[in-house]
């Protein structure tokens, strides 16, 4: 069984708030839903927002792309932004690289975690936990750890 991870990312690469265990068939929406209403979940502070996927619609506190607007950032490459929603959409993704990086970092860290799982599947929500724990320990003892060094320069060959 696969699992989905809501994730909250700060700028500097760290997990500020994790909510895992949810079906890999759940609709972000219904797990966004399920981070706010828990007790100690996720919580939006006042004049903040989080940048979001379109998967989570419109919402207060939360910045989503436009629909049926270019998006991607290689949608862009061979013809800029022709308008402002275009311009929104293309600044929205360069920053969302930021969390697709940190991903992308924790997965090259963690191989336990890009293997097919054996364990059983509250274990296997442990496990992530465990990794974006140890994922942020590492990024505040050491940012510019050489593992964050590789990952941005083969980002910034794509």
């Amino acid at each position: 069984m696969t699992q989905n991870v809501l994730a909250a990312i700060t700028f500097d690469l760290k997990f500020s708030n994790v909510l895992a265990g949810s079906k890999g068939s759940a609709h972000d929406s219904r797990i966004l839903n399920d981070a706010l209403s828990r007790p100690r979940g996720l919580r939006i502070l006042e004049c903040k927002y989080y940048l979001a996927d379109a998967g989570y619609g419109i919402r207060n506190g939360y910045i989503t792309p436009y629909h049926g607007v270019r998006y991607h950032l290689k949608e862009f490459s061979a013809q800029g932004p022709e308008n402002a929603k275009e311009l929104f959409n293309l600044r929205h993704s360069s920053l969302r690289i930021t969390i697709e990086r940190v991903f992308g970092i924790l997965k090259k860290r963690f191989h336990v975690l890009d293997a097919k799982p054996f364990w059983n599947f509250q274990t296997q929500v442990d496990i992530v936990l465990a990794c974006c724990i140890i994922h942020n320990h590492i990024m505040g003892v050491d940012p510019s750890d050489l593992l964050n060094q590789d990952y941005t320069r083969s980002l910034s060959l794509i």
